[in-house]
């Protein structure tokens, strides 16, 4: 969970449900699965034009978002109302798109941004290129469990365990992750884990929070107003996750496995130094198209 800005429904255009829906009903369907009706042209334009009004950089996406989402013109009317005083419109609509799929959000869960995919591109390439037939991946940070989620659908022979500090999230990604099997632990990172999983992590997929402490009032109103601070706040620097994450890592991996942390362009570098001081084999990768930096480190084989 971090925060960085995200282009998911509040500022992109995903597919909508027919309904505001809870994370079991959306949990791992892709938005191209549920059929939709075409709204009326009339009620979007003036839907777009509220939106606009408050600010809303893809009004057009958003309006269709909320049009399909409401039942009749009182609820539209109560959907728009909200999202005009500035709650995020995935905590509306019960959803947000990511990785091609509808991942549940609940009321103080961190929204899971579209940047993250690279994490869940980084994962699956690592593992690809390793030949894991069968692997066993943690979503540290889990929040929604929009990573775990992603990668057990795209990996249908992972194990996924997802833990988080929050119940909370925990209990939001259990909805979500049920799609896939995974399993989901309340803790203090690595301490939420069973002891069984020492040595035995083919990979760590974490995105820990990495704003710094005095950076978070600059955030946008959607992410500081509605989103816990735990989920935002990663320190003086940012990076005090990012070094706990680091340096119990090894513990946790597999011979060859390997830790893949989101951080971000300009903290790249610390990263990677707290990452390489935990014993591992340090890369930084960047996608430019989705202004996403992941550092990656692997652990030697014994």
């Amino acid at each position: 969970m971090t925060s960085a800005a995200r282009p998911s429904p509040s500022s992109t255009a995903p597919a909508a449900p027919s309904t505001p829906s809870s994370p079991s009903s959306v949990g791992g369907v892709s938005p191209h699965d549920r059929a939709t009706a075409e709204p009326d042209p009339d009620a979007t334009r003036l839907v777009v034009t509220r939106l606009r009004a408050a600010g809303c950089v893809f009004a057009e996406d958003e309006a269709r978002i909320l049009l399909e989402s409401a039942n009749d013109r009182d609820a539209l009317e109560a959907l728009l109302r909200r999202r005009e005083s500035g709650e995020p419109l995935e905590r509306i609509v019960g959803w947000a798109e990511f990785a091609g799929l509808r991942v549940g959000i609940t009321a103080g869960v961190f929204v899971p941004r579209r940047r993250t995919e690279y994490l869940v591109r980084r994962t699956l390439t690592e593992l690809r290129h390793r030949g894991v037939d069968s692997p066993v991946i943690v979503d540290l940070c889990c929040g929604s469990g929009a990573v775990g989620l992603a990668l057990g659908t795209a990996l249908p022979r992972a194990r996924i365990i997802a833990a988080d500090l929050d119940p909370v999230a925990v209990a939001c990604a259990r909805l979500n992750l049920a799609a896939v099997g995974g399993a989901t632990y309340c803790g203090d990172l690595y301490a939420a884990l069973p002891d069984e999983l020492r040595g035995r992590v083919d990979t760590l997929a974490v995105n820990a929070p990495y704003v710094p402490s005095d950076e978070v009032r600059l955030m946008p109103p959607e992410a500081r107003d509605y989103e816990p601070l735990a989920t935002l706040d990663g320190g003086e620097d940012g990076l005090a996750l990012h070094a706990r994450v680091a340096a119990g890592a090894a513990e946790w991996l597999a011979p060859g496995g390997s830790l893949l942390i989101e951080t971000s362009e300009r903290q790249a570098e610390g990263t990677a130094a707290l990452v390489a001081a935990g014993g591992l084999a340090a890369v930084i990768h960047r996608s430019r198209r989705r202004s996403a930096t992941v550092v990656s480190g692997r652990l030697a084989r014994s």
